[in-house]
């Protein structure tokens, strides 16, 4: 649907006799999301980190006319065909135009919230009725106060059932969500800890997140949940239940029974005194809450019980993040089998145009056909073409009778269609694939996982995950304890301790980090490789390698006379004048750095010479994240000032100053200068305990075998572990050659089979080591989580007398890191 831009300041309230005529089709609020510059609003937020005014020219020279502002800057006077409305907040009003396009629709809404289940619950509503209805929803979990408005802006006249899941995380945040969704029928899934820091109580957050539900219909619980069902009651919203449980014969639906098999679980149910039941191919207890919820709605919208028992049988997973994996010959794949609507393709195509930054990748998309959106082919797949030519592919294979049959639609230079996956596959096409940037976008029914395993680099089963989004998330947690203004360093060395560092920089230069640093030229010039165009302090540079920073346009930090002096000299040789360096101080640490007592002389040799510049001047931390240590680290910061003062007032122009590490940022928040430096805290840890990180990495393998072995029986190399009972032994493919140190032998470190902490038993080897599962419920094939959530890196670390870096940084290259996004 479009508006016209009067129409948009009629809803906002704002007078249009001023305004230049426009449509409306998009509305934007990431600037890097750009797509169509002439139908796009642009709604300039503010946050505590960033404020999109200051994006509105670039948006200008791109195409965008019309913004939603708060505040006007006086240069914007010469952006002569711009609508400017200016409201006094911008986030309420991009609420307020998706409140009212929502009051257009007199169509059935599903609403859902709760801590744990949204996304699976949309999903699985998604494929128990996607038959019966044309479905909108929302794309992935856009669940936030932005998130929300933007999906409720993708109904459109051929919408026949929409459903939206809302989050929060402080108090009165959902009053402002429900007049945007405004739901028909309300779903509350399982209530948990998540975002429990912003609230008094449990009870205060159950009563938040009901309030979604004021307005609606009907509403869905589990009553056996004592605390939601008080909260109800105080509410008074107990007239528009329907509720399901286990223990209350006399609730709506009365789960009579559920049966556990060993890859399926039966449900029994009652509605109305007529029994029923149906299969889904879960066990867990989530899944089953879940699937639960969707019978009940299913059940509302007058599917019938025979129908929906046989759409439970083929719920599919939910892969609700993709993921980027190396591909074969020079590639990468970006996997979103997730689902191939509209909108998950246009997220799709913006997050691969992130990863374009390595230019000799061409683009390439494998499509399916688009299922159930109600649109006519002709429109939906020149509406898909516009969308991947505008987003730079380069190449198109399509795969499906509908996608086929609209080829024409499609400009790229190279493109090829086939009727299924099998024909794509049988053709061969695959094994030319050579230094690409795949995007796989299909329905579940075309199976893309058969494409992925054709052309995925398969090195070693185990796997380390890094989430980006917990990256990005860790990112802006420690961006917010800065003082605006200030500048974030983060740290990339050391292969991003162990992530990887292409894709954390990329991500990192995506969302605007200011800095980054790394230990060596070498792995800074890797980075310019791949694109990455931030500037770059080099930690630990040599004397000999000016020619290498300066290629690479590299910041050297420089630490001593000898390295000062050469670097000098170099520069006159060259002719080089202005060089970017970061002048380190040591204050206490005793590591590198000049002495105070040297910062006259180091003065006059800089002040003598015209080659260099000095951008920063900074100090190291020896122990911020200690208590202990605190007048040793007050002393430091003492030292530091007076030394920076000194730099500062020697030179005319402005010199950054730093010292505060990831544990300075948590302990120290008001004792802040120009620059702050970000290590561990990115990764999900923190040096001094502060909570409110997200962990990034998992490290994951497989069960090899199982085996029975009788007491007395002594496991691994050297006979160093006696059995005193028969016990089950599972061997899983880790060991000392994969990171795994052999400290953690012989009982000493653990890891965490299907929820449960198993014992590594004996020496570890050089590929494998070997676990006791004797009381666990383990099979061959099961996932082993050596570190993540619910097995931290500080804890391992503590119980073999080192630190989580060691850990994190010690996982071998031949691990193959697999990154996700939601």
């Amino acid at each position: 649907m479009q508006y016209s831009i009067q129409q948009i300041a009629f809803i906002l309230g704002i007078p249009d006799s001023k305004l230049q005529s426009g449509k409306i089709t998009i509305l934007l609020t990431d600037s890097r999301k750009l797509t169509l510059p002439e139908e796009t609003l642009f709604f300039a937020i503010e946050t505590k980190n960033n404020d999109a005014h200051l994006f509105v020219r670039e948006l200008y020279e791109k195409g965008v006319r019309n913004f939603v502002v708060s505040k006007l800057f006086p240069e914007w006077e010469e952006l002569a065909c711009a609508n400017f409305l200016k409201v006094k907040n911008t986030l309420p009003a991009l609420h307020k135009i998706a409140a009212y396009h929502r009051k257009k629709f007199n169509i059935p809404v599903v609403g859902i919230t709760g801590s744990n289940g949204k996304t699976i619950v949309k999903e699985w509503l998604y494929q128990i009725l996607e038959k019966n209805y044309n479905i909108v929803r929302s794309p992935r979990s856009y669940n936030s106060q932005i998130g929300v408005p933007l999906s409720v802006w993708q109904l459109d006249d051929e919408t026949e059932l929409g459903i939206f899941e809302a989050g929060i995380s402080t108090p009165d945040e959902m009053e402002k969500l429900e007049p945007v969704i405004s739901p028909t029928i309300g779903i509350l899934t399982k209530i948990g800890e998540a975002h429990q820091e912003n609230f008094s109580s449990l009870q205060q957050k159950v009563m938040e997140k009901l309030s979604l539900f004021v307005n609606c219909d009907v509403f869905i619980f589990d009553e056996d949940n004592e605390l939601v069902s008080q909260c109800i009651d105080q509410m008074a919203l107990s007239q528009k239940a329907f509720t399901w449980s286990r223990k209350n014969r006399d609730a709506h639906l009365y789960i009579s029974a559920v049966k556990k098999g060993r890859e399926n679980t039966l449900i029994n149910y009652s509605l109305l005194d007529f029994d029923y039941s149906f299969t889904i191919p879960f066990t867990d207890e989530a899944s089953i809450e879940n699937a639960v919820s969707c019978l009940a709605v299913a059940l509302y919208l007058h599917i019938s019980p025979a129908e929906v028992s046989s759409r439970m049988a083929l719920l599919e997973p939910v892969a609700m993040r993709l993921d980027v994996r190396k591909g074969k010959e020079n590639c990468i794949i970006i996997n979103d089998a997730y689902n191939s609507d509209v909108n998950s393709i246009r997220i799709a195509l913006d997050f691969q145009q992130q990863r374009k930054v390595e230019h000799c990748l061409k683009k390439t998309l494998i499509l399916s056909d688009i299922l159930q959106t109600g649109i006519r082919p002709g429109l939906l797949y020149k509406k898909v073409a516009e969308m991947a030519e505008q987003s730079g592919v380069e190449r198109i294979i399509g795969i499906g009778r509908d996608v086929a049959a609209h080829h024409g639609m499609f400009s790229m230079p190279e493109k090829s269609f086939y009727q299924t996956t099998e024909e794509f596959i049988a053709s061969g096409e695959w094994r030319n694939f050579d230094h690409e940037l795949i995007l796989l976008k299909g329905a579940r029914k075309y199976h893309f996982e058969q494409i992925s395993f054709l052309i995925e680099e398969r090195i070693h089963e185990t796997m380390l995950e890094v989430d980006l989004d917990a990256v990005v998330h860790n990112f802006n947690f420690y961006k917010s304890r800065l003082q605006p203004g200030m500048k974030l360093v983060c740290m990339v060395k050391a292969n991003a301790y162990g992530t990887g560092a292409v894709e954390i920089a990329k991500t990192l230069q995506y969302h605007r980090c200011d800095y980054l640093a790394v230990a060596v030229a070498e792995e800074g010039i890797q980075l310019r490789k791949e694109g990455i165009s931030l500037p770059f302090i080099v930690l630990n540079p040599e004397v000999n390698g000016f020619e290498e920073l300066f290629s690479a346009d590299l910041e050297p930090e420089v630490y001593n006379f000898r390295i000062l002096e050469a670097f000098v000299k170099e520069a006159e040789r060259r002719g080089i004048t202005q060089y970017p360096i970061h002048l380190k101080i040591d204050t206490g640490m005793h590591r590198l750095g000049f002495l105070p007592e040297q910062i006259p002389e180091m003065i006059t040799l800089l002040k003598g010479q015209k080659g260099l510049k000095v951008h920063s001047v900074f100090s190291h931390l020896s122990a911020g994240e200690s208590w202990h240590f605190d007048d040793f680290t007050h002393r430091q910061m003492d030292i530091f000032r007076q030394v920076a003062e000194e730099i500062g007032q020697a030179f005319n122009y402005p010199v950054y100053k730093h010292i505060l590490n990831s544990a300075g940022m948590e302990r120290f928040p008001d004792t802040q200068w120009d620059m702050a430096r970000l290590g561990i805290g990115l990764y999900g840890i923190s040096a001094s305990g502060l909570p409110g990180l997200k962990n990034v990495c998992t490290l994951k393998t497989t069960i090899l075998q199982i085996k029975q072995v009788s007491s007395n029986e002594t496991i691994g190399y050297g006979r160093k572990e006696k059995l005193n009972r028969d016990a089950r032994i599972a061997t899983i493919r880790f060991g000392y050659a994969d990171g795994l140190d052999r400290q953690f032998g012989n009982r000493n470190g653990k890891a965490l089979i299907n929820g449960q902490y198993a014992p590594i038993v004996g020496n570890v080897c050089m590929d494998l080591c070997m676990v006791d599962v004797t009381d666990i419920k383990a099979e061959e094939g099961d996932t082993v989580i050596l570190f993540g959530e619910g097995l931290s890196v500080i804890e391992l670390a503590e119980s073999i007398g080192t630190i989580p870096y060691e850990i994190l940084t010690s996982v071998s290259p031949r691990v193959k890191r697999v990154y996700i996004k939601e």
